[in-house]
């Protein structure tokens, strides 16, 4: 099980960083489109939305360069 695990990661702690940022980023902005009411007691909807989609894009971002910069993966 570990290793089926460790193989989607492509072996890389950052690749595995990338994807939890990038979920992490999707289920905001499932959250926030859906009912935004949810987070508007901790940050405004407009903050949270921008938040939400930064994570995305930084966890697309971070992945493609880490596969970019390795010729092994």
């Amino acid at each position: 099980m570990w290793q089926r695990i460790k193989t989607f990661f492509k072996d890389s702690e950052t690749i595995a960083w990338a994807r939890a940022q990038a979920f992490i980023g999707t289920a905001a902005n499932l959250i926030t489109f859906v009912d935004p009411n949810l987070v508007t007691a901790v940050i405004p909807v407009e903050y949270a939305r921008l938040i939400a989609v930064y994570m995305l894009l930084s966890g697309l971002a971070t992945e493609y360069l880490r596969r970019r910069r390795a010729e092994d993966l």
